[in-house]
């Protein structure tokens, strides 16, 4: 059974309405320089954005509860302000790049980049994670304090084989295959015992083409 739609549009081409079959109606506004400013749904619910005069969203409100950002010159988000006027500022390198995060819970977390980019080491509040990547640029293993976290595998091809990580004792992981084409035929997600690697569970789905 086919579901009605009646969509309407003022004179600049902006949707300013879409109602069902039952006449629940949603209704959108905007500002003078087009952005979408509210949105009213069928229940009388209002959800509201403000922005900058340069286009920036500086803050939304939804059921009376508003949530606020600051930008930096860059034009970067430079802090979040939430519904409960925590904060959570950011940091940015010459590069763009996040180097620091305060949390609206007061944890501060620190990132590492190497010189092409990559993210290699990230720190949260005693936790210190390494990202390691094989000479193709690619994922494949990451530490928390020196420990083994998770592991990613790829094929000949650079296709991802397999993501694993150890959970309360056990090796879990998720396994893909793919036809000559590279797409995705099948994902089968697996528990064995890490150390005899004895098959505990698994489960598969394939996807046909």
């Amino acid at each position: 059974e086919g579901i009605s739609l009646y969509r309407h549009y003022d004179n600049r081409g902006r949707l300013t309405s879409v109602k069902d079959a039952q006449g629940r109606e949603t209704q959108y506004e905007y500002n003078a320089a087009g952005d979408l400013t509210a949105v009213i749904t069928p229940g009388g619910n209002r959800s509201e954005t403000q922005y900058d005069a340069w286009g920036k969203a500086v803050s939304t409100t939804q059921g009376g509860l508003t949530r606020s950002m600051e930008y930096d010159a860059a034009g970067r988000v430079a802090t979040l302000t939430n519904e409960n006027g925590s904060d959570s500022a950011f940091r940015y390198d010459a590069l763009d790049r996040l180097v620091q995060q305060g949390g609206f819970d007061g944890r501060t977390q620190r990132y590492h980049y190497d010189l092409t980019g990559k993210l290699t080491q990230s720190e949260d509040e005693g936790l210190v994670t390494l990202w390691h990547y094989d000479e193709s640029d690619r994922l494949t293993h990451r530490t928390v304090n020196g420990e083994p976290a998770e592991q990613w595998q790829y094929d000949g091809h650079g296709w991802l084989r397999e993501i694993s990580h150890l959970s309360e004792g056990h090796r879990v992981a998720v396994h893909y295959g793919y036809d000559d084409k590279g797409r995705l035929t099948s994902e089968r997600q697996t528990v064995k015992n890490p150390e005899t690697g004895e098959l505990l569970w698994q489960h598969e789905t394939k996807q046909a083409y």
